[in-house]
């Protein structure tokens, strides 16, 4: 069995050691259920986890991650995550979290194929399209970044844009944020925080998830 496999379980165990010498009731609350309120649409980067990242326990958030964060209204396992974390779970906050150095933005930059990944990050390069003149103008090392966050401010926009959220928006408090967090120096930077539908085209708006006044 390869070497690198059966450290895996080997750390498992370690860890659960670790975890009851700490907190003996640890398990026992865990097996009791979630109540987190947070969801995570985040990158798939192996180097970023939510909770270490934010200093939270197991339990406080609700994971989701794809490549590059991308948030398409075809995506039917992300909507079924968004959908049980905003009507189950009840959340209170929404977060979109990107990052620099990632390895999907930096692929969309380019024009190698790469097969079925030119499909996924297809949006990425479509928001290049849309500020081209504004990136073009930056150092190569800035552009990437900035791609990044703009990217992220793409895909709060597409959530804005679902019926989930304006859903929630219509009946009760639901705050969705935009985040970057950069390695470099394990800080996370908020983009953008909406809490209300705001700032998109009202074609996008579902009359049903709109308040009485049309707002």
């Amino acid at each position: 069995m390869d070497s690198s496999y059966n450290k895996l379980l080997a750390g498992n165990r370690a860890w659960v050691a670790r975890k009851q010498a700490e907190d003996p009731e640890f398990f026992a609350r865990l097996s009791r259920g979630q109540e987190p309120r947070y969801v995570w649409l985040g990158c798939s980067d192996s180097r970023i986890h939510a909770n270490e990242v934010t200093g939270t326990e197991a339990g406080e958030i609700f994971v989701h991650r794809n490549i590059a964060n991308q948030v398409f209204q075809t995506d039917m396992n992300l909507l079924a995550v968004l959908y049980y974390a905003v009507e189950i779970l009840r959340v209170k906050h929404v977060l979109v979290v990107g990052h620099y150095g990632c390895g999907g933005i930096a692929t969309a930059m380019k024009r190698e194929d790469l097969g079925f990944v030119n499909n996924w990050l297809r949006g990425v390069k479509e928001v290049y399209a849309r500020h081209r003149d504004e990136l073009d103008a930056l150092s190569d090392d800035r552009r990437e970044d900035r791609l990044a966050e703009l990217n992220v401010i793409e895909q709060v926009n597409n959530l804005t844009k679902t019926r989930i959220l304006q859903r929630a928006w219509s009946n009760r408090e639901l705050q969705l944020h935009g985040w970057v967090f950069d390695h470099r120096n394990g800080r996370i930077t908020e983009l953008v925080n909406r809490d209300r539908f705001e700032g998109v085209d009202p074609l996008f708006a579902y009359e049903s998830t709109m308040p009485a006044t049309g707002a």
